[in-house]
């Protein structure tokens, strides 16, 4: 898989990746304040919570499953690495309509392997992962080229303290 797919995915969902243990207290704090001032909702899962839900559980929003998630959260950061945490999200998640993982979207919407991806590609893949039937990473709309401009900035930072992962 290319490397720069999982510095891609760090600077777009999760930057600070390598120094939790599964869960972002400020990100959770900071999504609480913004729905207690009136905010549209956002997440603040981390990639290690997203695994957990993608590998163990099922789609749906309640408390049980959030429950569940916190639970295998905090065994997987137990017991995986890191790397292995990115390889399971990169292999699991939806990145387009139907399409699970990064050799099915390289292959699908780039016509190439996923070792072969250019940085470009990782950070328009990593553009659709919010929404990705919304934001299909092989049509790319003026909003997601925008994105796929600031996430490669972001990677730029991402990569100097990735650069032993």
């Amino acid at each position: 898989m290319s490397p720069h797919l999982a510095v891609a995915v760090v600077a777009a969902e999760d930057q600070n990746f390598l120094k939790h243990h599964g869960f972002d207290m400020g990100a959770i704090q900071a999504a609480i304040e913004e729905a207690e001032r009136g905010k549209r909702r956002r997440g603040a899962s981390t990639i290690s919570q997203q695994t957990a839900k993608n590998v163990f559980l099922w789609p749906g929003s309640t408390w049980v499953r959030k429950g569940l998630e916190a639970y295998f959260t905090v065994l997987i950061e137990a017991i995986w690495s890191k790397r292995r945490i990115m390889e399971v999200y990169l292999n699991s998640i939806e990145m387009g309509d139907g399409i699970y993982g990064a050799e099915a979207v390289a292959q699908q919407h780039f016509g190439t392997t996923a070792a072969k991806l250019t940085q470009e590609q990782c950070a328009l893949i990593a553009v659709s992962l919010p929404n990705p039937v919304k934001f299909n990473s092989a049509r790319l709309s003026a909003y997601m080229q925008r994105r796929q401009h600031k996430i490669l900035r972001e990677m730029r930072n991402v990569r100097v303290w990735m650069r032993d992962f």
